[in-house]
């Protein structure tokens, strides 16, 4: 029997961005420490295509895939799935068929729910990608895919989803965008529960890891418009009078904004958790980036104010607002 490649060429016809197909030097480029393709509740995916033998890989894959992956195996271990989909005839159809054999023979359990364009799901995470999906606004999706321009308006037009086969399933979505979505609802989580115990505090602070930012510069709602300074955005969809900064913002200036918003929500010492925790993830999320954004300065009555600061990373979409309040 061939090996089961045949569904590549579909998927790579259906990866459009507004300048043509993903990049696939992408899709192959090696995996950070932080980008996994593997999490814990899947790890037994690898485990199963290390050492389950000859006999057992057959039932569950053509047998010249399962030929390859051992004669692989034996020059090393796979250490990720990316090594084991370039195994030569192995293609995404095998790699389904290779989770339905661990999770047969028990080497997974429910809590690893699929292989999708390359990336193994885990329930947990499956739940946060279809959360982000289903709220997440239009300019944030087109942010976090900016290689997937179609990709992202089906998205877009095709909710709400209910599982993570869906997402991928979306024309337009391959193994770059949906490792994309899947870091966007995930790779932030302590620095999100941070962020939701310095908003439930109620102490004049904000805290936001996904908002609309074109929104937010558009916003007429502004009663008093004090003052507006961008940097990396066109001035052309900036409101008249916005202040043109000419430099992005460091990782430094994005962390020392969030962490001084956090001290201000925290100055009682309410917070019943870690913030070091949260502000250590944050800083492991921007280390090395570089953020255009706004600084804005407004009140919605002449009593009080608002300092509202957002930065996004550009390449990945990451992104981060800070808003403090006074008042008289």
């Amino acid at each position: 029997m061939r090996g089961c490649v045949a569904s590549i060429v579909v998927a790579v016809g259906l990866v459009v961005g507004c300048g043509g197909a993903e990049d696939v030097a992408r899709n192959r480029a090696p995996l950070t420490s932080t980008d996994v393709d593997v999490p814990p509740e899947c790890q037994g995916i690898l485990t199963f295509v290390n050492v389950a033998s000859f006999a057992t890989l057959d039932a569950y894959l053509p047998s010249d895939a399962a030929e390859n992956i051992i004669g692989q195996r034996s020059v090393a271990p796979f250490a990720t799935l990316a090594q084991v989909s370039l195994v030569d005839l192995v293609g995404l159809v095998c790699l389904t068929q290779i989770h339905q054999g661990a999770l047969s023979e028990g080497y997974i359990g429910s809590s690893c729910v699929g292989i999708y364009d390359e990336l193994a799901v885990s329930a947990d995470d499956q739940g946060a990608m279809v959360a982000l999906v289903n709220s997440i606004s239009s300019t944030e999706l087109h942010d976090i895919l900016p290689n997937a321009w179609n990709g992202a308006v089906n998205l877009l037009n095709g909710r709400p989803y209910t599982s993570a086969a869906g997402i991928s399933n979306t024309s337009g979505i391959g193994s770059v965008s949906l490792r994309a979505i899947r870091n966007a609802a995930t790779l932030s989580r302590p620095f999100e529960t941070l962020a939701a115990a310095v908003n439930a505090l109620n102490r004049d602070t904000t805290l936001l890891r996904h908002f609309d930012w074109y929104a937010l510069i558009n916003d007429r709602a502004y009663r008093y418009l004090y003052g507006m300074t961008c940097f990396g955005i066109d001035p052309a969809i900036l409101p008249n009078g916005t202040d043109i900064r000419p430099t992005l913002a460091s990782a430094s200036e994005v962390y020392n904004d969030v962490a001084s918003a956090v001290s201000f929500a925290n100055r009682y010492n309410e917070l019943t958790i870690n913030p070091a925790i949260g502000l250590t993830n944050l800083q492991q999320q921007i280390a090395g980036k570089t953020f255009f954004g706004c600084y804005i300065s407004y009140a919605n009555d002449p009593w009080s104010g608002n300092n509202m600061a957002f930065f996004v990373d550009a390449a990945s979409g990451f992104s981060v607002l800070s808003e403090t309040r006074w008042s008289e």
